[in-house]
């Protein structure tokens, strides 16, 4: 991750922030910090959970939506994308006409580690979505083979991790029935 020159930009000017050259940006205290493109790995993950969860908020005809690549306010100047995200219709709704950055928390929020972003994976956004009282947090982890599930509970997360073929357990979704081994195939082109 390559931190550009961009310095102390508030929250209202990285909505609009464009330098032209199509590269995805994170605010972070009024930095704008690059993000890399993911890995085809990352894409098929990313992808197949999209699908899933769509599938399972068609089923229980929930108004509900999922994301790709939209942005979280987490902080003053603060701002993360996220892999997926699940928001309600009215969430959307607010931003349907202005940059997909929510600024009220995702029901729930799924993050595909890549070797570049362990560390913001596992550190900085899980304490600043557990600030904004994101409920649900999960960390899919290709590298270590594990989803972890983070639940929030009075302000902190407690968290589960599954391996192989353990079913993952969400709140949000307590009905499907998918395994870490499923998960992390649909990132094989195999």
């Amino acid at each position: 991750m390559v931190a550009t020159p961009v310095t102390n930009l508030t929250f209202e000017e990285y909505l609009t922030y464009d330098d032209g050259s199509g590269f995805s940006y994170e605010l972070v205290d009024g930095r704008l910090e690059l993000m890399n493109p993911p890995t085809i790995e990352h894409f098929l993950i990313a992808k197949f959970l999209e699908q899933l969860l769509d599938t399972e908020i068609k089923r229980l005809s929930l108004s509900w939506l999922t994301f790709r690549e939209t942005g979280v306010r987490t902080g003053r100047n603060k701002s993360r994308l996220t892999d997926l995200s699940v928001v309600t219709q009215e969430q959307a709704r607010e931003l349907l006409n202005v940059s997909a950055v929510f600024e009220s928390p995702p029901l729930l929020i799924v993050e595909v580690v890549s070797p570049d972003s362990v560390k913001r994976d596992y550190r900085y956004k899980r304490s600043e979505y557990a600030a904004v009282e994101v409920l649900e947090y999960w960390i899919v982890d290709p590298l270590e083979k594990k989803i972890s599930v983070l639940l929030l509970e009075e302000g902190f997360y407690e968290e589960t991790v599954f391996t192989g073929d353990q079913k993952v357990v969400s709140r949000t979704f307590g009905e499907i029935t998918i395994s870490v081994e499923q998960v992390l195939a649909a990132g094989s082109l195999v």
